[in-house]
């Protein structure tokens, strides 16, 4: 044990203010100085995460409290990044449990303390966002209780301690009826509450890789707490591979603590502490570090399986290259293998088509994360519909089920409760609210994907949903999810505002004038279901006659642009997302319409 550390965990819904409360504990903590500016949520130090206002990757920080160091992780709280969660959790003594005042637990929080509870964590419950109108701090307390008895919480994690407060205000109180003032309360709540790390400070040095760093100068980075004994800069250990028995030698280069937003070079790391390691040309999370020559592999928990599974392919667009300058299969290839070695809740395998990779994930955001951030570095690729990874189960096809939680205008019901009929979901509560329905239904995961964006369009942007994988069972058979067509080029060119006009009567556009496309390429969406070809880029003819109604503007509807996740989520399985560091396209697989008649046709046969 070492009794001056404290390691501990921050879990909660997405947006119920984890980072912001980080934020605030740096302060009190004296990271940053009296006068210095400070970012808002200065953890999530990632441009996606900044942009989205979601944590993506767990990240370390620390802060010094009373002679003892606090060792905090800020978790992402969305269900696609769970393998996230489950490393964060490897490393510490206890969580902190956020539920904001006026929501209460959501999908999310159910997911992450789950994992904590299984864990056997210690849980402190924070109370967030006291200061929103209509909160109701006591209701939602009691709510959390009522989750930890649903979750089997055990009798010292039902007691655990509560704080009320605001991250975002900077207080935080034991009571209610506290004065507001500084952060001290919850502080102290973790010193009192949360134990020491279990450490064996006088045993071998051993520690489990849960996270893995990168730097320019040195290399991978492996992270980890110290079970036992200590670790020195020159020390020899051993990497036993996870899974295997195999052990290879390293030498220990650099050993950094964390401390504020950066990380420290130290001498030497010792039990309890979480540490980054650096010397070795491989290593990976799961992997355990060990002195001892003969050591055995710590137990790795295994993450939960991935239950969607995409194609990422070379671009085989007319406009390849334009772009990106990272467009080969082998390329593709090997960033997406480099992202393996980092996110162990990802898999990629090379499939029985020349340059498309199959890649199996928890969820389509956890992908379309990943495509931007190569988008972002200069790549370019083509992305299919996600397709649901089933089960044999005594002869029979399961696929994955979800828990569906959403909250609706009143007036929305009707067409919302229609929706899940066609996507064979199954409504198991329903509880009226002042001005919305709390509706809860069981649902496939194929039959959610797409939901989000018939939502959006039902409710005008007022719907909220969050769903949480449940089990597998029975196959449902076909599902109706996209309602529409769409409108598909037949020309290459640029677009025009005299060929957008008659383009727009047939239904939506997806592009605007002055647009590169190309046969194949999906301009607009038909309220149909059936694809109907379209001129995007046909010019007037001009002619020595004046016609009838000359002069007369063209009155364009706004093109509606769709973003890389709601777009993946659109699109038919026949269909691809092009990403391009400058563009999303849609387009069809077979871009050639006589192509595309020949596999209908053959298909029909078949």
């Amino acid at each position: 044990m070492n009794p001056n550390i404290r390691n501990i965990a921050i879990i909660a819904h997405v947006d119920h203010g984890k980072t912001t409360l980080v934020d605030k504990l740096l302060k009190e903590g004296g990271v940053f100085r009296a006068n210095q500016q400070v970012e808002e949520r200065a953890m999530d130090s990632m441009d996606l995460e900044r942009e989205k206002g979601i944590t993506i990757k767990a990240k370390n920080t620390a802060v010094h409290w009373k002679d003892k160091l606090i060792n905090i992780v800020d978790t992402p709280g969305h269900a696609d990044f769970g393998g996230e969660v489950e490393r964060a959790l490897r490393m510490v003594d206890g969580v902190l449990l956020l539920v904001d005042a006026y929501d209460g637990p959501q999908a999310q929080t159910r997911f992450v303390l789950r994992k904590a509870l299984a864990h056997g964590l210690k849980v402190i419950i924070v109370i967030n966002k006291i200061d929103r109108d209509n909160a109701n701090p006591q209701k939602m307390y009691d709510q959390v209780l009522e989750l930890l008895l649903e979750l089997n919480a055990n009798e010292e994690q039902f007691n655990a301690p509560v704080v009320y407060g605001s991250g975002r205000d900077g207080y935080m109180m034991k009571h209610l009826t506290d004065e507001k003032k500084d952060m001290t309360p919850l502080f102290d709540t973790i010193l009192e509450h949360i134990p020491p790390p279990f450490a064996k400070a006088d045993e071998p040095f051993r520690m489990l890789v849960s996270n893995i760093d990168w730097s320019d100068y040195v290399g991978r980075i492996a992270v980890g707490k110290i079970l036992s004994g200590k670790i020195t800069v020159g020390d020899t250990v051993y990497i036993v591979r996870h899974g295997t028995d195999q052990h290879v030698r390293a030498k220990i280069t650099k050993v950094f603590e964390f401390s504020g937003l950066q990380t420290e070079e130290s001498t030497n790391g010792i039990a309890g502490n979480i540490v980054g390691l650096s010397g070795f040309e491989d290593i990976d999370i799961g992997d355990t570090l060990t002195a001892d020559e003969n050591g055995h592999a710590l137990p790795f928990t295994e993450i939960d399986p991935p239950t969607l599974e995409m194609q990422i392919a070379v671009n085989d667009g007319p406009l390849v290259g334009r772009d990106g300058k990272l467009v080969t299969s082998r390329q593709i290839r090997d960033r997406l293998y480099r992202e393996v070695k980092t996110n162990i809740s990802i898999k990629v395998e090379d499939s029985e088509t020349a340059a498309v990779f199959n890649i199996k994930a928890r969820g389509a955001m956890q992908i379309a994360v990943l495509v931007e951030t190569m988008r972002r570095e200069g790549y370019e690729l083509l992305v299919s519909r996600p397709s649901v990874i089933t089960r044999n189960v005594n002869g029979q096809v399961h696929e994955p089920y979800e828990t569906l939680w959403l909250e609706v205008p009143e007036e929305c019901v009707g067409s919302i409760m229609q929706n899940l009929a066609n996507r064979k979901g199954q409504i198991t509560h329903m509880e009226k609210h002042p001005h919305s329905t709390m509706i809860e239904a069981t649902i496939t995961t194929r039959g959610l994907i797409g939901f989000e964006i018939d939502l959006v369009n039902a409710t005008s942007g007022r719907g909220v949903m969050s769903h949480l994988f449940k089990e597998y069972g029975p196959a449902v058979g076909e599902l109706t999810t996209r309602l529409t067509g769409t409108l598909v080029a037949t020309e290459a060119g640029v677009t025009t505002a005299y060929a957008l006009e008659a383009v727009q009567e047939r239904g939506k556009l997806f592009v605007g004038p002055g647009e590169d496309v190309y046969e194949g390429m999906i301009v607009g969406e038909n309220p149909r279901q059936e694809d109907i070809p379209v001129n995007a880029s046909k010019a007037k003819q001009l002619t020595n006659f004046r016609s009838q109604g000359e002069g007369k503007g063209i009155q364009l509807t706004p093109a509606v642009k769709l973003s890389l996740e709601r777009a993946i989520e659109y699109i038919a399985p026949d269909e691809f997302v092009e990403v391009t560091p400058k563009n999303l396209r849609l387009r069809k697989r077979i871009l050639k319409a006589v192509d595309r008649r020949k596999v209908e046709r053959a298909n029909r046969v078949a």
